[in-house]
């Protein structure tokens, strides 16, 4: 029965052109979206490779002057440039900060579009405030980038839902049905099967697409055979949901216009009202203090702190007594001043900083417990987690920033106030950033959520067929 069923639903299918379109939709916005995300990913690896450059030529610069210097030699630079001075390096010469493109960067925008994926940290400026934020366009950001990941999780249901939605329905508005039920078969193994070689064939086309448009836009297989493992599993699994939600709305409806207004009906509300009313209660229930705000008591503290810079000074050196002048040299500079203040303005705004951050974990906690509300967001969350543009990957960028920016003030502070020289072997001293990626929630857990889902609707399913066939509803 099997094979007659594959062999004819093949034919069926060849004669109506069905696979050759549905072939020809998914090559053509698959490969739309992989070329618009790899278009993004270029031009931010682009920027990236022109900031470093820049900071590495300014490092060549500077090694030869301060070379120049160190050999007694005329040097023709601004006082406010001069390497062997250590805050000059710190503010003049930081280090390059930078998220980089993971392989799979480009299947999915994620948060990409509203942070920056570098920043330059240097010894004047606070690490708790640094400005993460992109100038983006308010239209795309409006309506979200067409990526692989748009085009999976919106447009590859609806061309399901177009591809199955009267699979039942037709054979009985046709009149087939009557004289299917009438052969020494079961009709619901025989819709059963109907749906699973629909099923296997659009998962194949979906699968060689992609496989397609990651090897035209360089993807390196071997090297990240276990993220392309994982790529397909999702969406393996999240065809198999919405193929079981057709089969559903097919038994129990059972009609062909009724059935397609009832799958656009739960699409819009899996895919549309469930991720908003998410987002809109993490929102209202732990909702994110001011960044005005913290931006104003920021600037009324420096203010404030700024008329007691004397004060602030001498309890630092006080409780620091290491940095303290030995030869009761106490002309000290601007930098002495701010960097004794940086201490107590941080320790000031601590609680205000920790409950921005607290509310934005709060939130991220919210969406990660609800995520298994709507496969839509479960799909969304792992894409960006396999793309490395999740809100977990930049939060924790901004943090190991945060720390870097506090380690390149605190390698200068000995040398400002010991009064030292920045030397040659310094240099080679110099602290570099290197970005650690959070560790990825398992996906395989994901897989299994949009399993059960599936399992579920086919037993509910079952269910449904068996009371409607002890009505004789099905067939009349």
């Amino acid at each position: 029965m099997f094979r007659y069923n594959f062999k004819y639903e093949l034919k069926s299918l060849l004669r109506s052109r069905w696979l050759l379109l549905l072939s020809l939709i998914l090559l053509i916005v698959v490969l739309f979206a992989g070329y618009n995300g790899k278009e993004k990913v270029k031009e931010r690896t682009q920027e990236l490779k022109n900031v470093v450059l820049e900071a590495n030529t300014n490092d060549a610069q500077m090694a030869k002057v301060l070379d120049s210097i160190e050999r007694g030699l005329q040097v023709s630079v601004s006082p406010r440039r001069l390497p062997n001075m250590p805050m000059n390096v710190a503010y003049n010469y930081p280090r390059v900060a930078a998220i980089p493109a993971a392989p799979l960067t480009f299947i999915s925008t994620g948060q990409s579009d509203l942070f920056t994926h570098f920043i330059k940290p240097s010894a004047y400026g606070d690490s708790f405030s640094l400005d993460y934020s992109e100038l983006a366009n308010p239209i795309q950001l409006l309506f979200g980038s067409f990526d692989l990941s748009f085009v999976i999780i919106y447009i590859l249901p609806l061309i399901i839902i177009a591809f199955s939605y009267n699979i039942l329905s037709e054979e009985k508005e046709y009149g087939s049905l009557k004289l299917l039920a009438s052969q020494p078969i079961s009709i619901y193994q025989w819709i059963v099967q109907k749906t699973a070689l629909r099923f296997f064939w659009l998962t194949l086309i979906t699968l060689v697409v992609i496989a397609i448009t990651l090897l035209l836009f360089g993807f390196d297989f071997k090297a990240n055979f276990s993220a392309f493992l994982q790529l397909i599993s999702l969406v393996c699994a999240y065809i198999l949901f919405w193929f079981t939600i057709v089969l559903l709305v097919n038994l129990v409806v059972n009609n062909s216009a009724k059935n397609a207004v009832s799958l656009l009906a739960i699409w819009v509300f899996i895919i549309l009202i469930i991720p908003a009313v998410v987002g809109q209660l993490a929102n209202s229930f732990y909702p994110i203090p001011s960044r005005t705000k913290m931006i104003t008591e920021v600037r009324e503290l420096k203010e404030e702190l700024s008329k007691k810079q004397d004060k602030i000074l001498d309890n630092f050196l006080r409780d620091h007594p290491e940095y303290a002048s030995k030869n009761g040299n106490n002309n000290y500079s601007f930098w002495h001043k701010y960097i004794a203040s940086q201490e107590l303005v941080e320790e000031e705004l601590k609680p205000l900083i920790s409950s921005y951050e607290d509310q934005l974990t709060k939130q991220q906690n919210w969406v990660r417990l609800w995520q298994y509300s709507s496969p839509a967001i479960l799909m969304q969350q792992s894409f960006n987690n396999l793309a490395h543009t999740s809100t977990s990957h930049y939060q924790s960028y901004r943090n190991q920033v945060a720390l870097f920016s506090k380690e390149w003030r605190n390698f200068f502070k000995p040398m400002l106030y010991g009064n030292k020289n920045f030397t040659t072997n310094d240099y080679q001293k110099l602290p570099s950033f290197t970005y650690e990626p959070p560790i990825n929630s398992s996906i395989l857990l994901k897989v299994i959520v949009l399993l059960i889902f599936s399992v579920i609707f086919i037993f509910i399913g079952k269910q449904v067929f068996v009371k409607k066939i002890k009505k004789g509803t099905i067939i009349s």
